[in-house]
């Protein structure tokens, strides 16, 4: 006897934690060609290695350089080490889908990759926090920033950014395992996003919505206000430097921070802060690119690979002569 899709939602509802979907179709990019779709795993591959290579370039340097010891170098490494593991998440899973077509993510799989999505990019909210407050403290008051950003300051602020991006959303793991799926299992996504997994459940996702509309916009507009008024106060001290090149030098730092945030913010504003019936899933997908790689790609580039001490210390540690690396123009 054939069951009505009502009777189906009643018995996913009644069955608790136990699921008839034990596995997931992230639809993302199938609607491109499959040479298309090898083409763009090729392209990610090498931005997702570049990526790593990078950032784990810049922990080495800041590890072994003495000259790089510094209150916003340790920032910075944390910065990248966090965007290593932030781009894994969900990378790893779209090179494998573009490049053999494997699709499928089982339900815990799904779970721990958007937990740990949500988790990183909350933690990156409040690393961008500190990052711009010790820019402020740097620029505003350099006088006084040796007696303010103190290493067990800096250890606090860091380790209390990881803390709380991870405990407070672990309520997500907790109230995802209560849901119940039994009907469709594709995901219009190239990973286990939010919104397209809460709409595949049989069970009520109305707290879970809720609760990720009030961090969503706590944490996203909360941290952007703050960097905000950092750069605003940045800005106002950098007009009143009496160097010409001083404050070239230091527009030209700002402005391209400015740039990676309006990457991630704008991303993240787009994704989850308009309503998501008027998103195409083309769209969101290509949105979603710009936030999960592009971003964690150009990071090392922005943060630290264009500072003459970085390479210098990079030429030190490869140990070839500067002319080699980067030679003057």
């Amino acid at each position: 006897m054939l069951l009505s899709q009502q009777d189906v939602l009643k018995l996913g509802m009644g069955a608790g934690n136990e699921t008839a979907v034990a596995e997931f179709i992230l639809e993302g990019f199938s609607g491109l060609d499959q040479r298309l779709q090898l083409f763009l795993s090729l392209i990610l591959l090498l931005m997702y290695l570049t990526t790593l290579k990078g950032n784990t370039m810049i922990i080495f340097l800041v590890c072994v350089d003495h000259r790089l010891q510094t209150p916003m170098y340790f920032f910075i490494s944390n910065l990248a080490f966090l965007e290593i593991w932030f781009t894994s998440s969900t990378t790893i899973k779209l090179l494998v889908i573009l490049s053999s077509g494997r699709r499928t993510i089982s339900l815990k799989s799904c779970f721990a990759q958007s937990y740990f999505y949500v988790a990183l990019g909350f933690t990156e909210f409040a690393l961008l926090v500190v990052m711009s407050f010790d820019r402020y403290v740097a620029i505003c008051q350099p006088l006084h920033y040796a007696a303010i950003m103190k290493q067990q300051l800096c250890t606090h602020l860091v380790v209390a950014a990881w803390v709380l991006g991870f405990t407070l959303l672990s309520y997500r793991l907790v109230l995802l395992s209560k849901l119940t799926f039994c009907g469709p299992n594709k995901i219009q996504h190239f990973f286990c996003d939010s919104s397209p997994l809460f709409k595949l459940s049989c069970s009520d996702t109305t707290l879970l919505w809720k609760a990720d509309s009030i961090f969503i916009s706590f944490v996203v507009l909360g941290s952007l206000c703050l960097i905000m008024v950092s750069y605003m106060c940045i800005f106002h001290c950098i007009l009143h430097m009496p160097s010409a090149s001083g404050r070239r030098k230091a527009f030209a730092t700002c402005s391209s921070h400015l740039t990676a945030l309006a990457i991630v913010y704008g991303s993240c504003i787009v994704l989850y802060a308009r309503p998501s019936e008027g998103v195409s899933l083309e769209t969101n997908t290509v949105v979603a690119l710009l936030n999960t790689v592009l971003y964690p790609f150009l990071n090392p580039f922005i943060y630290s690979l264009r500072n003459k001490t970085v390479k210098l210390a990079l030429e030190e540690a490869l140990g070839r002569p500067k002319v080699w690396l980067f030679p003057r123009s």
